[in-house]
């Protein structure tokens, strides 16, 4: 641990996840072995992404007058955690604005996007096409949009269009887990360029080609999770439910 930073320097293949196959084994223990539920998880990472950006994106650093932050979410479980994210960075007294093209019907995710609504964060009807607009409104984007489980072969509209405007904006993004059009085992040159990164439970690995700043969140998983599948997690410091690698 540098004394200056206090990250932790590490051999990122050391603690990467075996990639889709293990991450998924992973989660499926977690709700059906030691009875997690899906909404306590989503809760517990999303918490974990809003606290990672007032780290790397303090109140007092943003360099326009109000707090503005755009997270953008997907339509499946990287989504949920945006909407959890966003939540929390109200308390936290961020300014966030939503942008969620395609809603899930799942009930679980219309729950958090609810939680939103109740707390007064707008929604965008439709994101802007010229990119000077969001550069001009917002300090920050927090993409959650396609996550681990995407298929990047096939990306399709808006996703592939929003893809391309996050690509344009001059503004820092911070990517929840894996970047919108990363496979989850490699950087894609497809894909978009974070600031921020924030791996749950552990680094994927593509996490390996990314050279930003990096957070983790995996400080609630069981001892015995951590063993099994020898993920080697690095120390959390003090009380911290997150760490910069």
């Amino acid at each position: 641990m540098t004394e200056q930073t206090g990250q932790v320097r590490f051999n990122q293949r050391e603690r990467e996840t075996g990639g889709k196959g293990e991450a998924a084994a992973i989660e499926t223990e977690l709700l059906k072995d030691y009875r997690f539920g899906q909404q306590q998880l989503i809760e517990i990472w999303g918490q974990a992404c809003a606290l990672a950006i007032t780290k790397a994106y303090p109140l007092s650093s943003l360099s326009k007058k109000q707090p503005t932050v755009l997270v953008i979410c997907g339509p499946d479980q990287n989504g949920s955690i945006g909407l959890v994210c966003a939540r929390h960075l109200r308390i936290f007294e961020y300014e966030p604005t939503i942008y969620h093209p395609k809603r899930s019907s799942q009930s679980l995710h219309q729950d958090f996007t609810v939680q939103c609504e109740k707390m007064d964060i707008p929604f965008l009807s439709y994101l802007p096409t010229e990119v000077q607009l969001i550069n001009d409104a917002y300090n920050l984007v927090i993409d959650a949009m396609l996550g681990p489980e995407a298929d990047i072969s096939n990306i399709k509209e808006p996703y592939s269009g929003i893809l391309g405007t996050l690509k344009q904006v001059k503004i820092p993004i911070a990517s929840v887990d894996v970047p919108s059009g990363w496979d989850e085992e490699e950087a894609t040159q497809d894909g978009i360029h974070p600031e921020v990164l924030i791996s749950l439970t552990a680094p994927k690995k593509c996490a390996a080609c990314f050279s930003g700043k990096h957070y983790l969140a995996g400080r609630f998983l069981p001892y015995d999770i951590q063993k099994k599948y020898e993920l080697n997690l690095p120390d959390f410091p003090g009380t911290d439910t997150l760490i910069e690698l």
